[in-house]
């Protein structure tokens, strides 16, 4: 190797280890990037051991399963060989099905209802759809009900004996029995498995779970009167929301849990009643899945590990029809108010009180006589406006008078015509109005009369299964929306309409409008001075209601939206009828009459107004310091 040879490797040499030295990170850069690779590490070690504790848990979970099978079979050979078969009960209103895989109810079917298809028969829940497992506490697992096979063994007056064996001589035990119609009656015992089960344990946790199937057309009318609704053990009951997911923990006792949808129920009751923290969920789900909400329950109630005692429930499986479930609860074996006709929503306790004691009695006379529906909905209509008439009739006249008298007033009170002078000009016009005779707040009652009413009929017509599947007129189904004809639906979800245009809802949208129309002109005609003007902004503003009305009622019950147009129609008529028979020179000299006679019999005012009369007298006087401080 010559002298260049040895000067150009030592250059190379010199050359690679400073650039060695100057790519080389910083400390800073090594324990960055350590600390990153540390992080890697650490989020792969948490994963792996995250899979680990999941494998375990499926691990647990499937030897709880084999040991709680175990437990009931001689060998493991027999377990998987379990043959999993269904079992009917039925009677002339309901066909039930139980599975052998869980001795359970897998799926009932409510006979004498049309389903979506006008099918007979109306599917309640199905295998796929709910389930109902009975988790018990034995001495090294906890065993579950849907682990084990039972063997049925059915009886000539429609009972149902569904037993798992056990080694040995223990049995686990469901027995049902099917009433006339629609309330199941069961039990499930423990029979010799005192060695088995943890003595110390009194308590069976039932996990129940369905999915709320949509039966009727309308999917978002049905889905605001479906809701998980429960019944506390000192009285009352109450719900979840019917819109929204919810999640609530029980904390009191409650006798049962219903899974309810707008016309039909599944009610889970225990005659023990269910412990406190019970945890109830609903989760409404989308329009494209046809099922309304999942509901959820976890109840736990009394259980005797000896086997001594069985653990006793029923169970309702039908229409929420007020009179029939009355009826189903007599033959409850339990001994206690169970309240499942509140199932039937009725509205808040006025209204309630008003459908209670006053609609369904009528409705149930009228459907006796075996009329059409809509005719039963025009002749409670007709019924109600019978019973209101006297007092919208005294109403009206009040109005009437103060309509004859508005010449009087103008005439009387034109002096006060500046803004300052409102205040009095109000109380000389009061002070008129009583020399007179006359009521002012007597105009109000119409509105007043008739909003109870319509708010109770509100929620009496959409719970009114009677109306399910009933046609009048061009109306297929009075409980759900009637397209118009010839135009029907269309694929399209076009906002705040939807896929339709009810026709009923039309018809109550623009009877409103005219009724309005009549009401703010009869209200107009009586007001003087800057009223009259103030009242025309006020006219504007009482058109934009039905326009929100339709909105509101596209997707309702044609049912309703028809008794709406029906009521309005014959409030018109009833004001049209009044307005024309009503001779205003005869009514003014009856009041002229009145006038003389208080001149020569002077009478305070009394009631409201004089209340009135001083409210209005003080507000003169703050109105008249104000000034005088300006």
């Amino acid at each position: 190797m010559n002298r260049n040879t040895l000067i150009g490797f030592s250059l190379i040499a010199v050359v690679l280890i400073a650039f060695s030295y100057m790519s080389s990170p910083s400390q800073a850069e090594i324990d960055a990037y350590n600390h990153e690779q540390d992080s890697i590490a650490a989020v792969k070690m948490a994963q792996e051991q995250q899979q680990i504790v999941q494998d375990t848990l499926k691990g647990q979970k499937a030897a709880a399963a084999i040991d709680s099978a175990a437990l009931f079979f001689p060998s493991m050979s027999d377990s998987l060989a379990g043959v999993n078969s269904l079992v009917t009960l039925k009677n002339d209103s309901l066909e039930l099905t139980f599975n052998t895989q869980g001795g359970t109810i897998a799926s009932a079917r409510i006979l004498g209802h049309k389903d979506t298809l006008n099918n007979m028969g109306v599917q309640l829940f199905t295998e796929n759809g709910q389930h109902m497992d009975f988790i018990i506490k034995g001495l090294k697992q906890y065993i579950n009900t849907r682990d084990l096979y039972f063997t049925p063994t059915q009886e000539a007056d429609g009972s149902l004996t569904m037993t798992a064996q056990a080694q040995g001589n223990g049995q686990l035990i469901f027995k049902y029995r099917l009433g006339p119609d629609y309330m199941l009656h069961f039990s499930m015992q423990a029979v010799g498995l005192g060695d088995q089960l943890d003595p110390t344990n009194k308590e069976v946790v039932i996990l129940w779970q369905d999915s709320c199937r949509q039966q009727e057309r309308g999917f978002t009318f049905e889905n605001q009167r479906s809701a998980l609704t429960y019944k506390f053990h000192n009285g009352g009951t109450d719900y979840l929301s019917e819109t929204s997911e919810k999640k609530e923990t029980t904390e009191e006792p409650i006798d049962w849990v219903a899974f309810k949808n707008q016309y039909f129920s599944a009610v889970l009751i225990s005659r023990d009643a269910f412990n406190t923290g019970a945890e109830l969920a609903s989760t409404p789900l989308d329009k494209s899945t046809r099922i309304l909400k999942n509901y959820d329950a976890r109840l736990t109630t009394k259980f005797d590990p000896t086997g001594l005692q069985a653990s006793e429930f029923e169970m309702y499986l039908g229409p929420n029809d007020f009179r029939l479930i009355q009826d189903v609860e007599a033959q409850s074996e339990f001994g206690k108010d169970l309240e499942l006709e509140r199932l039937v929503y009725l509205g808040w306790p006025l209204f309630r009180f008003i459908n209670r004691w006053f609609t369904l009695y009528v409705f149930d006379w009228l459907t006796k006589l075996g009329l059409p529906m809509g005719i039963v909905l025009i002749l409670i209509t007709m019924l109600l406006k019978l019973i209101t008439y006297p007092m919208v009739k005294k109403s009206y006249m009040s109005s009437a008078k103060m309509r004859v008298l508005k010449p009087k007033l103008e005439e009387a009170t034109k002096q006060y015509n500046k803004p300052e002078d409102q205040m009095q000009k109000q109380q000389a016009m009061m002070q008129l109005y009583a020399k007179y005779g006359v009521s002012p707040l007597g105009g109000c009652l119409p509105m007043l009369i008739q909003m109870p009413i319509w708010i109770a009929m509100f929620n009496f017509v959409p719970n009114a299964i009677q109306l399910r599947r009933e046609s009048f007129l061009w109306m297929e189904d009075l409980s759900t929306y009637d397209p118009i004809p010839f135009i029907g639906q269309w694929d399209t979800h076009i906002w705040g309409i939807g896929d339709h245009l009810s026709l009923t809802c039309i018809l109550f949208c623009v009877s409103n409008i005219l009724y309005s129309y009549m009401t703010m002109r009869q209200q107009r005609d009586q007001m003087v001075g800057q009223q009259a003007e103030q009242m025309k902004m006020m006219q504007y503003m009482m058109y934009v209601m039905p326009v929100m009305f339709f909105f509101m009622f596209n997707d309702y019950g044609s049912g309703l939206n028809f008794y709406y147009f029906i009521s309005l129609f014959f409030s018109a008529a009833i004001m049209w009828t009044l307005r024309k028979t009503t001779d205003d020179e005869k009514l003014l000299a009856i009041l002229e009459a009145k006038y003389k006679e208080n001149q020569n019999n002077p009478k305070k005012a009394s009631g409201l107004a004089a209340r009135l009369e001083e409210m209005q007298k003080r507000a003169a006087e703050m109105q008249k310091q104000q000034q005088n401080r300006k």
